[in-house]
């Protein structure tokens, strides 16, 4: 596999937080599956999700917390298979609701393999 651009990791990185925003387990698997290792890992302040079903399970409980909440990256910059990406947790009406920023890895097929989230969490 050739070096992966920052081009090419911000794709991934898009598909990765689209599939936070689809509807339907399926849907989130099917955006999951493009963009992430199967046993990737997945931190923020509130919890730790080990593998696909594990995140996609958190993910789920995510969208009934807030329905039709989202993220959309605000900055993006990447280098040697690693990224930082500044981000705004919008909900369902595309209300701005949150921020933060997440560090992610990549392995040499270009999918995520550590997706690490800091935000403030509610209460803090």
């Amino acid at each position: 596999m050739t070096k992966q651009t920052e081009t090419d990791l911000q794709e991934t990185w898009e598909t990765y937080t689209s599939s936070w925003q689809a509807t339907t387990e399926d849907a989130k698997r099917a955006l999951c599956e493009k963009s992430l290792s199967r046993d990737c890992v997945y931190t923020d302040p509130l919890t730790q999700a080990r593998g696909l079903a594990e995140l996609i399970t958190y993910m789920l409980e995510f969208h009934q917390q807030i329905p039709g909440g989202h993220f959309v990256t605000t900055e993006f910059m990447a280098h040697h298979d690693r990224s930082i990406a500044k981000w705004e947790m919008r909900d369902g009406n595309d209300t701005v609701i949150g921020d933060g920023v997440s560090y992610g890895e990549y392995d040499r097929h270009g999918k995520l393999v550590s997706m690490n989230g800091f935000f403030k969490p509610p209460g803090n």
